[in-house]
């Protein structure tokens, strides 16, 4: 396979690279995408974005498409990682679907860290079908996102689950699987995004070997 084209944001010499995956139906350079890129880049990091072959082909034709099945979207992550230099300076994830696949693979390419940004639990209404089977083993660094209310795993779903030691959930509060919050709840969205970011980041940097 060969490698996806890449979408760079920050310091090309920052001592630490983040790659991030699109969620399933939102592309590489989707409002909420760009505005976390660049968000991790004001910080001081590299940001590198991709897509996953159906959403490639879906701006090339335009045609709406479902998901690669999951050995190719594990695949496409692999050869990224690969393309960007190997494991050591690099913390992988991504937006929803782009972060749970990073999950799959993170332990295998031996990534310094992993961010999901709204990790899909289960499907909507359907907190049968959990997807947490791996995250109960993984051994990577790992800080996952999550709005209080996503309906992907509210805060009162997730208490439930067998999470990995080396997993660190940060809640935003009244987030929706955006992080958007409800009125009443008195924040906005912005300020639910710009906490995801920092929160990132501070994770990010923190992972990051001592400058020589």
């Amino acid at each position: 396979m060969a490698a996806p084209e890449l979408l760079f944001d920050g310091p090309a010499d920052a001592p630490l690279t983040v790659a991030l995956a699109h969620g399933a139906g939102a592309p590489m350079d989707s409002g909420f995408m760009n505005v976390v890129a660049r968000g991790l880049a004001a910080r001081g990091l590299r940001v590198a974005r991709f897509e996953f072959p159906y959403m490639a082909r879906r701006r090339e034709g335009g045609k709406r498409g479902a998901p690669d099945p999951p050995r190719v979207l594990e695949e496409t992550w692999l050869v990224v990682i690969a393309a960007l230099g190997g494991g050591r300076d690099l913390v992988i994830g991504g937006k929803s679907m782009g972060g749970r696949i990073a999950s799959h693979v993170a332990d295998r390419a031996q990534v310094r860290g992993l961010v999901c940004m709204g990790y899909p639990f289960h499907p909507p209404g359907q907190p049968q079908k959990l997807r947490t089977a791996h995250l109960a083993e993984l051994k990577t660094p790992t800080l996952i996102l999550q709005g209080t209310r996503d309906q992907f795993g509210s805060r009162d779903d997730v208490a439930g689950y067998a999470l990995s030691p080396a997993i660190r959930v940060h809640w935003l509060e009244g987030g929706d699987h955006s992080f958007k919050p409800l009125r009443a709840s008195g924040r906005t969205e912005r300020q639910n995004v710009d906490e995801a970011i920092a929160a990132a980041a501070d994770f990010a940097i923190g992972s990051a070997p001592p400058a020589p």
